[in-house]
């Protein structure tokens, strides 16, 4: 797939965005904490025949600015809204794996007339985490980067597809394979998720929502339930054999399911 590379600043923060062009209704793909746009291309593809695709290297991340001031829930919400302006899109399908499908939920909450539908992979609204940056620092501590070879990278970071996928958004320097974000960034952006929860949020959303988890999950099964006891029109799926990652592990699974929720509600 093609993609066309272009940059939307807003607030001084350069957002490095991949469109797919097409005249398809919109979808914007949305990345987890310390991913990239590219973690979405095998389910762009399946989604182009049909869909203008559009994948965004959110703040801190990928191409985009590094070490943006602002890493705020605000902030990110407000990167997706002048990503559809810049891009002539009233309104879109938002697509969001883990943070990424938190910054999705907020935007739809918040902007509801720009919010064809949403996607949630491996998210929820639920809260507060107050263990989040301890676990996600020591686990980005416990990367040996740089990397030696990308071969290296892929075994450490989960092997087959999911290594693959991780492995794709590092970059090659002289000395190794290096990520491409700053892992005080990453725990900043997890900061508001210590202290709340944002199920008001989610019973704003207003676009028909479907929630899509794996096998293995990062939400478990309590969270679940009350997402769809709080908004029991949610349309819900989990994969089978999968884990947080499960965009990377099937995405002809994910794609399915989105083709279906898709044709269904008639965003």
């Amino acid at each position: 797939m093609e993609w066309q590379e272009r940059t939307v600043v807003r607030d001084g923060v350069a957002l490095a965005v991949r469109d797919g062009g097409g005249d398809g209704p919109p979808v914007v793909l949305l990345h987890g904490l310390a991913g990239h746009a590219g973690e979405w291309d095998a389910t762009a593809r399946l989604l182009r025949p049909r869909h203008r695709v559009v994948a965004v290297d959110q703040r801190g991340h990928g191409a985009s600015d590094r070490r943006p001031a602002d890493v705020s829930r605000a902030a990110y919400v407000g990167d997706v809204v002048a990503v559809l302006d810049a891009l002539g899109i009233d309104r879109a399908v938002l697509v969001g794996q883990s943070l990424g499908g938190h910054t999705a939920l907020l935007t739809v909450a918040a902007h509801p007339a720009r919010a064809a539908a949403l996607v949630l992979v491996e998210a929820s609204p639920g809260g507060p985490h107050p263990e989040g940056p301890d676990h996600v620092g020591g686990w980005l501590d416990s990367w040996p980067a740089p990397f030696a070879s990308r071969e290296a990278a892929v075994s450490f970071l989960g092997g087959g597809a999911v290594g693959e996928g991780w492995a794709a958004g590092l970059e090659e320097r002289a000395d190794g394979w290096w990520p491409r974000f700053d892992r005080d960034v990453m725990v900043g952006a997890l900061a508001e998720n210590t202290t709340r929860s944002w199920w008001d949020e989610w019973q704003r959303v207003a676009c028909p929502a479907l929630a899509v988890l794996g096998q293995d999950s990062f939400v478990d099964g309590d969270e679940a339930a009350e997402m769809l006891d709080r908004r029991p029109d949610t349309y819900a799926a989990s994969v089978p054999g999968t884990g947080h990652d499960l965009h990377l592990e099937r995405p002809d699974a994910l794609h399915a399911l989105l083709a279906g929720f898709l044709a269904d509600v008639r965003p």
